[in-house]
């Protein structure tokens, strides 16, 4: 596990935004562990977190003109991103949507900067496959080219209900469908591996077994 993603997860678990314990998803699975990036709310902690993403969008290689947040969380974590590149010495353009279209002032659903070039798409996680899908169609519809999609943690579990479980993950099937790679600061693997590590100390250590069995049993 690099660097980067154990501070990542170390990070995530100390600021209470990654929890272990039972957390029902929208799948209707019991998970021991759950994320929500929702909970970086406060400036200090919003800031380290869009230094995660800058760098792993920069150590990607991946190319990228202008980030894309879907509404809602993907707006802070894009603007929030492109300060952090801007940091960096990297001055990036972003632009997000808007739920419904406005019909006075500029109109449209897209605010900010217009879409064009190579557009990274940014957001915590991906579940479905919803938001992604309604930007890259955005996207394209602007003339622009969806490069990548950037987020925080992939599960990496397979889509579909019980009786019915996909090949692939829900991030893995975005990449396949859209032909873009699918970025995360972290995932499953990372996870464990955090949890079979002497920093997670035996008060979290304890969760690694039913990480496991749920990697088991949801797990591609």
């Amino acid at each position: 596990m690099s660097n980067l993603r154990q501070e990542f997860i170390a990070f995530s678990v100390e600021t209470e935004v990654l929890r272990f314990g039972q957390f029902t998803t929208k799948a209707g699975r019991l998970s021991p562990y759950f994320f929500n990036a929702g909970l970086f709310h406060d400036g200090a902690t919003l800031g380290r977190l869009a230094q995660f993403y800058a760098q792993t969008l920069l150590d990607s290689g991946v190319e990228f003109d202008m980030l894309f947040g879907p509404a809602y969380k993907g707006i802070t974590l894009a603007s929030a991103t492109a300060v952090a590149l801007a940091a960096q010495g990297r001055n990036t353009s972003f632009a997000y949507n808007r739920k419904e279209a406005k019909d006075h002032g500029e109109g449209g659903t897209i605010v900010g900067a217009k879409l064009q070039g190579k557009v990274v798409i940014v957001d915590d996680v991906i579940s479905a496959g919803t938001s992604v899908r309604e930007s890259v169609d955005m996207i394209r519809a602007a003339g622009a080219e969806p490069a990548a999609v950037l987020i925080a943690l992939d599960r990496m579990e397979r889509s579909g209900k019980d009786d019915a479980l996909s090949e692939g993950s829900a991030v893995q099937q975005v990449a396949k469908e859209f032909g873009i790679p699918v970025i995360s600061i972290a995932n499953l693997d990372d996870l464990f591996a955090y949890l079979s590590g002497e920093e997670a100390g035996a008060g979290l250590g304890q969760h690694k077994e039913a990480v496991a069995a749920y990697r088991a049993r949801y797990g591609v």
